[in-house]
């Protein structure tokens, strides 16, 4: 099915049907037919479908994760993820990160074909990355909901305010104000993300 929408300066919610809820593979017959939209799902099914990013917010987060990209090649422990990506999540949801680490063990636990579609699996690690127009608390809710499906660690970046919200598990956020850099732990240990390009932006 193709739709067609107006520009969107704000993410809108597209329900399809309350009583059946979309299956994964009708969501990502979706996507494929839809693939000029930026979408993620709910975990109650529901389709929300994202502008596009602005010059200033793609370029924070394409740094983000081209540093993640080449730590993870030398690191050789897991992959490293864009925004391209969706990880179908444990309550249903279907979430896109600004990037994201995966190990080895878990992309061993899909088989070719699953890799191929949306993976069926929980990062161990995260980084989102603020827009100018994003909304603290819509951002915030979004890293609970990765924390409470399972990441280990993820990192919600602002470069406007000059901040990062560190997430490990459930646990309240941890708020790190006017960084150089931030270090990772756990699964990506070793990892480290400067932050001078990141705040400064363009």
């Amino acid at each position: 099915m193709q739709i067609a929408l107006p520009d969107l300066n704000a993410p809108a919610t597209l329900i399809l049907d309350r009583d059946h809820p979309i299956t994964d593979e009708a969501y990502f017959a979706f996507c494929a037919a839809n693939p000029e939209l930026n979408v993620e799902r709910t975990r109650d099914g529901e389709i929300v479908i994202v502008p596009p990013a602005g010059g200033e917010s793609d370029f924070r987060a394409l740094e983000a994760g081209g540093i993640l990209r080449e730590w993870a090649r030398k690191d050789g422990r897991g992959k490293s993820f864009g925004s391209s990506v969706q990880f179908l999540l444990p309550d249903g949801s279907g979430l896109s990160p600004d990037a994201a680490w995966v190990s080895n063990e878990r992309l061993a636990s899909l088989s070719k074909r699953e890799l191929r579609q949306f993976p069926r699996l929980v990062p161990e690690f995260v980084i989102e990355v603020m827009a100018p127009s994003d909304r603290l608390a819509t951002a915030q809710k979004k890293m609970s909901l990765w924390a409470e499906n399972g990441v280990e660690l993820g990192w919600l970046i602002d470069g406007d305010n000059q901040c990062v919200y560190v997430y490990r598990g459930t646990t309240e956020p941890r708020l790190i104000t006017n960084p150089k850099s931030v270090t990772g732990e756990g699964a990506v240990s070793g990892f480290v993300l400067p932050l001078e390009e990141i705040r400064a932006g363009l």
